[in-house]
């Protein structure tokens, strides 16, 4: 018969599958033979084996029998506080370890035990007394547990005191190398990650596939795409074959830089060697298939990934498998669908709940659209499960949100409640007060960042300087450009420079933003002579916007934005043939010009119209109450610009060319739709035509409503008679 020595390995066997019923069947035979009233060796396998297996109150129960009858020993508690580690309740872990070194000793087990469940939270006080404790007892030199010290300062974040612990170990394995690698590359610093890497091949360690995996996810991480692959490469020569972690990495890597081809590749290794195989993990495949969804999603290839996440059941779809696909869509133009798709994951009835992550990619896709009634739903949302206390991400998201979509009153309470902020609950505010020209505020954000003791980066500059150009706050955007190398050490790039040409053109000062192109200490980018460009259509300068432009042709950046903005100069300036010209251009190399789109929120979801559009079921009452606006503004001021219809035609038919524009179609619409003082949300895909900006304004005096237009630069709130922008857009 199987003594107290055979329990204890076939109960191993038993968590090393994990099998739960064959464990609790041989917990039963243990029972009827009688071991489990006095020998501890079996009883604390039983406990072991039901950690393995995921039974945390079975554990926790032969634990509690073992202390009653006073037979427990350091063994015992090592046990429990194993299970609880590996089954995700780090606290608990924590608190039993507490309980067992009040009378007993820990010896290296319980160290390099409880060592992973503070790395799990982030505890590296508490790491650090058990740190201590390891050294008064002399438990230091086992490497076992210096690897454990070394890797929960790593995943802490603590990389220096982790490479000062890993210096003063004397026997160090391949495992101690791993962590201080895998360490670097989690923080991004990969020159310091490839330079160990560089140091264990000098000195002859073995390099595995957790090595290698390391310094691929970290240049993943830090968006070096080709330099990762490049590491995989050398792997596969080495003679080692990837992991699981080692192809999600990669995938990583393919994502970060939009390699298509070589995610394919991958997406075919991985069919190869590891996907739908006899005794495969449906975990590892799982894992796989959602860097797939995600690699395709940034590779713009959104129906492959799609495909890829409808072949998975409902019921084995996890919250990372919805979240790479709704934030796929949402950082690549299907905001739509990414909204839709988690409305669907909601509803559905599976125990999947929406992370973090996921909250925040919904948030992101309502910031695209504007959607301002969603992103207030999420939000509730939020509030009832308190995302928002627990991540901070989710609450800068939700400032990003309310400032992108119309409410930046909203997004100065979320800040105002948060009780934690870092640089980029800053920046967001400052960027919302910038996209609704509140100048003055955004600089006030600003001071108030400065206060609280964070250091403007390159970032917050661009930000402020963005403001500055779109309250028409001139000379402070000068003093803030001038003061970031000498006062708070930012060195200018292009993008401040762009910001500076933008600051100084939509003021009409072009010569001084011509000087200071000229002056620029490296190439101007396409963004600067975008910008220029752009001043020189609102202040209808032909020659300067024709160079502007031919410097856009030098350097390739052919879009249709360019070509119509020159062509809008070309029209103003009644050059018909120059426009003819454009638009052939364009035509001949196969560009074309976006049309402009506008949407407004009613009542029953969101409606969008492009110029002369007719295909909507309440077209004639929108037409007919635009016509009786229209002539209700004429008669108190508005006149049409017609510089805005760009056809060669008369003035009466430019009119009515200018009549039929999107954002006049929306706003009619809602009016419609939309009860007396309820502000009408529009957004626009392309620049607001200054017509419109002019009509819309007249309109705003006549109505009871507020009018909140959001176009590609910014807000315009029309309100009484007056828009927010003063002109500045």
């Amino acid at each position: 018969r199987p003594d107290g020595y055979t329990y204890p390995f076939v109960l191993k066997a038993c968590g090393e599958l994990p099998s739960f019923h064959r464990g609790a069947s041989v917990h039963a035979v243990v029972c009827a033979d009688g071991f489990d009233q006095s020998n501890v060796f079996v009883c604390n396998a039983v406990v072991a084996m039901y950690g393995r297996c995921g039974a945390l109150d079975d554990a926790r129960q032969m634990f509690d029998e073992l202390s009653q009858r006073g037979i427990g020993d350091v063994v015992s508690w090592n046990s429990i506080v194993a299970a609880y580690v590996q089954n995700g309740d780090p606290r608990m872990a924590l608190e039993m370890f507490d309980r067992m070194t009040a009378n007993h000793d820990a010896d290296a087990v319980s160290l390099v035990n409880i060592l992973p469940a503070c790395a799990s939270i982030g505890a590296w006080l508490r790491g650090k007394q058990v740190h201590g404790y390891a050294a008064r007892r002399g438990l230091f030199e086992d490497v076992f547990v210096g690897n454990a010290i070394v890797d929960m300062y790593a995943k802490c974040g603590l990389m220096d005191v982790a490479n000062k612990v890993f210096g003063l170990m004397e026997v160090k394995d391949v495992v101690s190398w791993n962590a201080m690698v895998t360490g670097y590359s989690q923080i991004g610093r990969c020159e310091d990650a490839l330079s160990l890497f560089k140091k264990m091949q000098e000195e002859k360690i073995e390099l595995n596939v957790v090595t290698w995996s390391a310094v691929i996810a970290g240049y993943a991480q830090r968006g070096h795409g080709y330099e990762a692959l490049h590491v995989f490469r050398e792997m596969r020569v080495c003679g080692l074959e990837p992991n699981v972690v080692t192809l999600v990495s990669l995938l990583s890597s393919c994502a970060s830089v939009g390699a298509l081809l070589q995610g394919k590749e991958t997406h075919c290794y991985a069919i190869k060697c590891i996907l739908n195989l006899d005794g495969s993990d449906p975990g590892d495949d799982l894992m796989i298939i959602n860097g797939l969804i995600d690699m395709y999603s940034k590779c713009k290839s959104a129906k492959i990934s799609r495909t890829m996440f409808d072949s998975i059941g409902p019921k084995d779809r996890n919250v990372v498998t919805w979240t790479v696909m709704i934030g796929g869509y949402a950082q690549h133009g299907e905001a739509n669908d990414a909204l839709q798709l988690f409305s669907r994951m909601l509803k559905q009835n599976n125990s999947t709940m929406p992370n973090g992550f996921t909250i925040s990619c919904a948030l992101m896709a309502c910031s695209r659209l504007a959607a301002l009634r969603f992103g207030r739903q999420i939000h509730a949302y939020v509030l009832r499960n308190r995302y928002e206390s627990v991540m901070l991400f989710v609450a800068n998201c939700l400032i990003d949100m309310y400032a992108k979509s119309g409410d930046v009153d909203a997004a100065r309470v979320v800040f105002d409640n948060m009780d934690h902020r870092n640089a980029v609950s800053w920046t967001s505010l400052i960027t919302g007060y910038g996209m609704h020209g509140r100048g003055e505020e955004a600089l006030q954000v600003f001071d108030g960042m400065r206060r609280a003791g964070l250091v403007p980066d390159g970032v917050t500059f661009v930000v402020v300087l963005y403001a500055c150009s779109h309250s028409g706050m001139v000379d402070q955007g000068i003093k803030y450009f001038n003061s970031m190398s000498t006062e708070f050490g930012v060195v200018p790039g292009v993008e401040h420079f762009a910001c500076m040409v933008d600051l100084l053109g939509r003021a009409g000062r072009l010569n001084e933003a011509m000087k200071l192109i000229e002056g620029m200490p490296m190439e101007p980018s396409p963004i600067v002579w975008v910008a220029l460009l752009s001043a020189c259509r609102t202040h209808a300068n032909v020659e300067l916007g024709e160079y502007a432009a031919d410097q856009l042709l030098e350097l390739e950046s052919e879009n249709d934005g360019s070509y119509t903005l020159l062509s809008n100069i070309y029209a103003n300036a009644r050059r018909w043939k120059d426009v003819a010209r454009i638009r052939s251009l364009m035509k001949h190399t196969g560009i074309k010009k976006r049309p402009g789109c506008s949407w407004v929120q009613g009542k029953k979801g969101t409606s969008a119209f492009f110029v002369g559009d007719r295909s909507h079921p309440l077209t004639q009452q929108m037409y007919d109450i635009l016509a009786v606006l229209i002539n209700r503004i004429k008669a108190i001021g508005y006149v049409p610009q017609t510089s805005f219809a760009l056809h060669d035609v008369d003035d009466e038919e430019k009119g009515d060319l200018l009549f039929e524009h999107s954002e006049k179609l929306a706003l009619a619409y809602g009016i419609l739709m939309s009860a007396p003082g309820v502000p009408i949300r529009i957004t626009k895909n392309l620049r607001v035509c200054g017509d419109c900006h002019s009509a819309i304004t007249y309109i705003s005096k006549i109505i009871e409503h507020e009018i909140i237009l959001r176009d590609s630069s910014r807000f315009h709130h029309f309100k009484n008679g007056s828009c927010s922008c003063r002109g500045y857009w």
